[in-house]
């Protein structure tokens, strides 16, 4: 039987007397895409901030292939809602961040980084800065800056929130596409029912504040996936069950 790549049991976490983390259940496989949806204020950054180290949980086991997982050894590649980039820095320098900051030499770093401009999209942009990109590409550089460290998986605390309607769904696309040839292990964090449907294997509810999980679902979709297949009659059922899933584990409360 094959471990999997994360293994969360019985994770706690409370700030002074608030529980913001009740009982965190879940598992992530190698190459596996998966997704936690839930309410404003249930903890989900929390726990990523607790798989980064920035914070400790109170209780729980934590593994990683099977063994206690360090979180000192930087096992994740986090990245953020907002691109985070560096307005001084051109695009080629933004997505070397990382890997400089591991103790890579700026030149062997944009060696690096240089061979994913093109499948990124990126390609004869490394000279422009962040402000003269648009969100999209923005977010792409943010991603090569963070795949590119080669970590055992990504945390991506909702890659798109920021961006408008329409391309936000090309980024989903692109996202997908790129995991379909790269495989990467990825923990999403998102609010939108589709986003998760569209991008990921498994998807994980998590109820209000304390947060446990509610439900867990697989995703009826064969993969490559394409906009047309969320017109699914199986599609459509999903986001009515995940729906109902998430009003019914809410309960209005103050955001963390």
């Amino acid at each position: 039987m094959t471990l999997p790549r994360l293994d969360l049991l019985h994770v706690q976490h409370r700030f002074n007397t608030l529980d913001v983390l009740a009982d965190i259940n879940l598992h992530v496989n190698a190459g596996e895409f998966v997704s936690l949806l839930g309410p404003s204020g249930a903890g989900k950054s929390t726990l990523f901030q607790i798989l980064t180290g920035a914070l400790t949980p109170d209780s729980g086991v934590m593994q990683l292939d099977g063994q206690p997982l360090n979180v000192q050894k930087g096992h994740f590649a986090f990245m953020p809602q907002r691109d985070a980039l560096m307005p001084w820095r051109r695009i080629i320098d933004n997505a070397t961040l990382g890997l400089e900051v591991q103790g890579m030499s700026r030149a062997a770093a944009r060696e690096k980084v240089s061979a994913l401009l093109m499948p990124f999209g990126l390609n004869g942009f490394e000279q422009q800065y962040p402000h003269q990109l648009s969100g999209g590409m923005r977010q792409r550089v943010a991603l090569l800056r963070t795949v590119v460290q080669q970590r055992d998986m990504l945390l991506l605390d909702e890659p798109f929130g920021a961006l408008d309607a329409l391309t936000r769904t090309a980024m989903q696309q692109w996202l997908s596409g790129m995991w379909q040839q790269h495989h990467w292990t990825a923990l999403l964090i998102t609010h939108d029912v589709r986003e998760a449907i569209f991008l990921s294997d498994r998807i994980y509810v998590l109820s209000a504040r304390p947060a446990r999980i509610l439900h867990e679902f697989s995703v009826p979709l064969v993969r490559p996936r394409q906009l047309r297949d969320m017109a699914l009659p199986a599609v459509a059922s999903m986001e009515a069950r995940l729906l109902e899933a998430l009003l019914a584990g809410h309960t209005l409360s103050p955001s963390i």
